[in-house]
């Protein structure tokens, strides 16, 4: 059986109702707003893996887990993303980067992709960008808004809260949406 993978950041209950409240406030924006189970900050996306490549993916992620100790993420704007993405695919809100998180992303990154893996999709090109997709833009009905009446997103916000594990997580996609499965969570740092 195939698995499609990814590792995450899961939200605390309270910064998840908060970004909910902002999906309310652009009522005429065309846009598929995400569940509030499934609000998190991607580490990294592995595609689809079989149940073999998956236990391999547990034990890397362990290890990269205690090699990494907690803290914090500022989650400080809700904006269009990605940048300068025009017409923008999605609303999301985007986390200041810092050392900590970027050590965990590239560690988790370099432990994932050094051994060999078939199914493993390859890493972003780009620079990682902690982010949560706050809702998928309706591409069609977005382009039929004249430029000047769609709705401006640029919100600075300031949600801090402690990052104590990262969980492999896996994605049904189903009818209604893709359905994220807590596979297995790992604290970070050495007890």
């Amino acid at each position: 059986m195939r698995h499609r993978i990814f590792i995450a950041i899961n939200l605390p209950e309270g910064v998840k109702k908060q970004l909910l409240d902002y999906q309310s406030k652009w009522p005429e924006l065309p846009v598929r707003w995400v569940k509030p189970e499934n609000l998190h900050i991607t580490l990294a996306f592995l595609g689809y893996l079989s149940d073999e490549e998956l236990l391999e993916i547990l034990r890397i992620t362990k290890e990269v887990a205690l090699r990494n100790n907690p803290f914090s993420i500022n989650l400080n704007k809700i904006c269009y993303g990605p940048p300068k993405k025009m017409p923008p695919r999605m609303v999301w809100a985007e986390g200041e980067k810092s050392n900590e998180l970027g050590e965990l992303q590239n560690d988790l990154e370099n432990s994932l992709f050094s051994v060999s893996i078939k199914g493993l999709k390859e890493p972003e090109a780009r620079p990682y960008a902690p982010h949560i997709t706050l809702g998928r833009i309706r591409q069609w009905e977005f382009r039929q808004i004249e430029p000047e009446e769609r709705p401006v997103i640029d919100e600075d916000i300031s949600f801090v809260f402690g990052v104590n594990s990262i969980d492999v997580m896996e994605s049904q996609l189903k009818r209604g949406g893709a359905e994220y499965i807590i596979l297995e969570s790992t604290q970070l740092g050495k007890f």
